[in-house]
């Protein structure tokens, strides 16, 4: 990952993280959105912070699933433009290693070849969609709402957009970002910004039965199937099949591949390695 290495995340467990916290159980790791008193708008050090704990999981090999949630009525208010334009502003974080280039928020979900959940149970605005929009699933609570304002501030979402054309059609996007209206959960289900929408009671239990029935396939079949998606618009047309076969013929030598075969064979559950 261009921010940090694998290096940079050993002293994981000695960082003191300001704006988030994080927590792992068995193979499913949970970030949560610690700033509510800002609507959990997020500072240069806060999107270090979410990049440093999307590297960690990324190089843990015990980690198959990224929960993202938040504290607090809102899920993300987007960037906090007072601290990106007065670095005074911002509360640095001593204890974490410095990114190696800035962080971009949009680039540090796409690196993460792990499937990843947002549990959003309040308003996402403006760059709160890098966030979403960088996830594998969006869980939504049925009263939460969606929107891209920055029109209405003399600003356009140039990075958010660049996430949102991965999801949805263009001139969908062009819309959204063109009227600044807020939309209901109802609205970016149909779209497929939001991928299941689910009452406030339970969106805890879905989202966890949702991580623990991704972590019970193959964790390795989906890092590469992950990576082949993000590296396939750049190989052109005309090879494209040549690469997904040898795609495919990496995993078909994995031990989990062998794994999955005699567990079938056998009629009993694989025992995943992630190798």
């Amino acid at each position: 990952m261009r921010f940090y290495s694998k290096e940079d995340t050993r002293s994981f467990s000695q960082v003191d993280f300001i704006f988030i916290r994080t927590t792992q159980q068995e193979h499913i790791f949970r970030i949560r959105l610690n700033r509510p008193e800002k609507r959990n708008a997020f500072t240069p050090t806060m999107a270090d912070e979410i990049a440093y704990a999307l590297a960690y999981a990324h190089y843990r090999e015990d980690v198959w699933c990224v929960i993202v949630e938040a504290e607090g009525p809102v899920f993300c208010a987007g960037a906090d433009l007072n601290a990106f334009h007065d670095s005074s502003v911002d509360t640095k974080n001593t204890t974490m290693p410095k990114p190696r280039v800035s962080v971009t928020l949009g680039d540090a979900f796409l690196e993460l070849v792990k499937p990843c959940i947002a549990q959003v149970e309040g308003a996402v605005l403006a760059g709160g969609f890098l966030l979403i929009a960088g996830c594998t699933f969006v869980v939504s609570v049925p009263d939460a709402t969606y929107g891209l304002p920055e029109v209405k501030r003399g600003i356009w979402p140039m990075q958010v957009m660049a996430s949102l054309l991965r999801i949805l059609p263009p001139r969908k996007v062009l819309e959204i970002c063109i009227t600044g209206n807020s939309f209901s959960a109802e609205e970016a289900l149909t779209m497929g910004l939001v991928t299941r929408v689910v009452e406030k009671a339970e969106i805890q239990a879905k989202v966890e039965e949702l991580a623990r029935q991704i972590c019970q396939n193959a964790p390795l079949a989906i890092r590469v199937g992950m990576e082949t998606i993000n590296q396939l618009g750049e190989v052109p047309e005309r090879r494209k099949h040549a690469f997904l076969k040898a795609q495919l013929e990496k995993i078909l030598e994995s031990d989990d591949a062998k794994e999955g075969i005699s567990a079938f064979k056998e009629k009993r559950l694989p025992v995943w390695k992630g190798k």
